[in-house]
């Protein structure tokens, strides 16, 4: 068989059904159904079924539709108004000043959150009018949001963690340990650009506000405690080995919704409104899993991932350059696909090369993240980007341009990791769990 034919056909037919307007999930599943039937003597119908069927009832994606339920519902509290009460009186001495808020912002609500877009779209609610009015320019505001954005996919808990934990058979307890040290590093190399493009262009800050005691910020951080209580007890409750990430998602909603009662935010709309929100988000995500799962399958009888193995293997590539390649191969499809579809879509392919290649499968999920990170704010379809055009009304090839500078931060933190993997490996080895 030529594997080069085969790979051909199968990703014409991908680009094809997606040209059509075929969702996702249905166009990964049609391409592994003529696949099977093409180049296969194994019938096409009954495996879908069963497949199909396998990724659906999978228990540890139980943990996905929580999370996407917790979000939602602090999607709709006041918790970025508290988010900016509570940071904004300790960053006035820095260079960037308030636009620190969106990076801090962003990791805080990450730790929430789980998913980019919604981490993106709720502080950028509370900081893109703030920051506008009060002078700071509006590339700068875009742009830091953008990248800051993206930390809701790598600090727990994180969504594409979920899959690509489900898709690598890893754990995801394990993953979520592993995004901390890393998530932090890349928040502090997007704090770091602020301040240094701060002290280059000294006239672009607005003066700072009018200082306050200690003991006034102090009082207003009491902002930030409803917060930081949830982080604490979702992420708490999976480091000290209380409950698994699907138990901790279920803490996640009750916390959350306890949250919104308290802040007298939960009514019967806004609770329809975050239930059928994270319905209709699951469902999205379940099919492409499912539609991922059946084209692994499709893939493994026509005999690609060994082919593929095989020809990488061949090439005597060094365990940096597979990375490399790897990066570069993400960020192209991240011009193309969601992250989700990237993780699933790749993962049956990639992981017998990865193993053989003596990486770690979780040091190499964290890389995974980072990349489809990239992929936010990679134009035509960087969700990022999406969510802050459609709250400003500025064009994508703007907004891009103003995300230049975290997208090559993005690639120094890649680097990073790979030159010193314990960043990503050190605590989920060290950690009792």
């Amino acid at each position: 068989m030529n594997e080069a034919l085969v790979i051909t056909l199968l990703v014409i037919s991908i680009f094809a059904l997606l040209g059509c307007g075929v969702w996702v999930g249905l166009t990964l599943a049609g391409t592994a159904w003529i696949g099977m039937e093409i180049f296969s003597s194994r019938p096409a119908g009954d495996a879908m079924a069963v497949t199909v069927w396998g990724a659906a009832s999978s228990w540890t994606l139980t943990a996905l539709p929580l999370f996407l339920w917790m979000g939602e519902i602090l999607f709709r509290t006041r918790l970025s108004e508290d988010l900016f009460k509570g940071l904004a009186p300790w960053l006035n001495r820095l260079p960037g000043r308030l636009l620190h808020t969106n990076v801090i912002g962003c990791a805080i609500f990450a730790a929430v959150s789980g998913s980019s877009a919604a981490t993106c779209a709720t502080v950028g609610k509370m900081t893109i009018p703030e920051l506008k009015r009060r002078g700071y320019p509006e590339d700068k505001v875009l742009g830091t949001l953008s990248g800051a954005g993206t930390l809701g996919l790598l600090i727990p808990p994180s969504i594409i963690m979920i899959v690509y934990g489900v898709a690598a058979d890893v754990s995801i307890a394990k993953l979520f340990i592993a995004g901390i040290v890393p998530g932090i590093m890349l928040a502090a190399l997007f704090m770091g650009y602020i301040a240094w493009w701060a002290i280059r262009n000294p006239g672009r800050v607005p003066a700072a506000d009018q200082d306050m005691t200690l003991r006034q910020k102090l009082y207003q951080s009491r902002h930030l405690i409803p917060v930081m209580v949830l982080i604490a007890a979702v992420l708490g409750s999976i480091y000290a080995g209380i409950a698994t990430a699907t138990e901790a998602a279920a803490i996640g909603v009750v916390g959350a919704l306890a949250l919104s009662i308290v802040q007298g935010s939960l009514t019967i709309a806004t609770f329809t409104q975050s239930l059928m929100g994270a319905t209709r988000l699951y469902c999205m995500i379940a099919l492409i899993l499912a539609g991922a799962q059946f084209l692994t399958l499709s893939m493994g009888y026509i005999g690609l991932p060994r082919a593929l193995a095989e020809w990488i293997g061949g090439l005597g590539l060094s365990q940096f350059w597979l990375i490399m390649a790897l990066m570069v191969s993400y960020v192209v499809l991240g011009c193309f696909l969601d992250g989700i579809s990237i993780v699933v879509l790749t993962m049956g392919v990639l992981l017998p090369t990865v193993q053989a290649a003596g990486i770690d499968l979780i040091w190499f999920g964290i890389f995974v993240v980072l990349v489809v990170e990239m992929a936010q704010i990679t134009p035509p379809v960087g969700f990022n980007l999406f969510v802050l055009s459609g709250m400003t009304g500025r064009e994508l090839p703007y907004i891009a341009r103003a995300s230049l500078p975290m997208f090559i931060l993005m690639i120094g933190a890649v680097l990073l990791l790979y030159v010193l993997p314990g960043i990503a490996t050190w605590l989920p080895q060290n950690m009792r769990m």
